[in-house]
Order: structure tokens, then C-alpha cells, then sequence
């Protein structure tokens, strides 16, 4: 199944369109979900902010119910990403999270520290939400879902 093209696009302060696809394979996506299907089992968790590459090191931050301001979350995915950072990797953010794949707020709040963060490390920092099904690219509306998602055979 193709990843679905870009349902809508972010603008960026000056009006310009800034399309923000993941330069991550579709295989660390695919393990990313899998990752969180496997690993939650609870019906209700909070959500999760990682950094790094799914199935190598990364780094997480829970919230907790706590409701941190935009400067916050951005120290706060700053930090993740120093701490996961390697010379020459890639890096992505991911929100694992509950529910469907819609759009929601904390969503679109935790995209802009992403993008806010890169902006102070001066890296390219995408940012995917996770779900159980799937994941998707909040600025671009990339997106992929599965009905049953089996671990590969390798």
C-alpha cells in the first residue's frame, strides 16, 4: 500500500508552503508503529514524545498530564534530540499516542517544538504522530495505516 499524498500543507511565518515529508524509510515507520503496537496494551495511556530512529536509540518524554507551553516542548525536544543525536544519523520525532490518526491539537503543538527545535540545532528534525494503525505526517498529511500489522519475516 503506497503512502497517501499530502492532504494539506503547513505555512510557515512568511506565508510560504513548507511541505515536511519524513526522510525516514517507510521500514522505520512501519517498525515505529509496530514498536507501539506491541509494546502499549493499555486501552488509555498518555501520550509519548520520541527522538532518535525506531528499532536503534532514541529518547522519550512522557508529559504526564501536565500542559507545557510551546517554549517548553521545545526545550524539552531539544534536549531529546541531543541526547539521541549521532554524528552522520538521522533523526525523527514521533508522538505515540491514542486513538485514530485525526488530526488533534497536542499533535500540531508537539510538530512546531519539533520544527522549532531544528530550527536551534540547525538539523532537519521531522516529525511523525503514531498511532496502533498507523502513522502520519502532521504538516504534510502524509500518511499510512494497516489493518493487521505483522511483524516481517526476515
Amino acid at each position: 500500500m503506497p503512502i497517501s499524498s499530502p492532504a494539506s500543507r503547513a505555512s510557515d511565518a512568511d506565508g510560504l508552503v513548507a511541505a515536511v515529508s519524513p526522510p525516514a524509510a517507510e521500514r522505520d515507520l512501519r517498525r515505529a508503529v509496530l514498536e507501539h503496537a506491541v509494546a502499549e496494551r493499555r486501552r488509555v495511556f498518555p501520550p509519548v514524545v520520541h527522538v532518535g530512529m525506531p528499532g536503534a536509540e532514541e529518547a522519550c518524554f512522557a508529559p504526564d498530564g501536565h500542559d507545557l507551553d510551546q517554549a517548553l516542548r521545545t526545550d524539552v525536544v531539544e534536549a531529546l534530540a541531543r541526547r539521541a543525536r549521532r554524528p552522520g544519523d538521522p533523526l525523527l520525532v514521533w508522538l505515540t499516542r491514542r486513538g485514530d490518526l485525526g488530526e488533534q491539537d497536542a499533535d500540531l503543538r508537539w510538530a512546531r517544538a519539533a520544527r522549532s527545535a531544528a530550527d536551534e540545532l540547525e538539523c532537519e528534525l521531522p516529525m511523525v504522530v503514531v498511532t496502533r494503525r498507523g502513522w502520519r505526517d502532521p504538516f504534510s498529511g502524509a500518511s499510512r495505516t494497516w489493518r493487521r500489522l505483522r511483524p516481517t519475516r526476515r
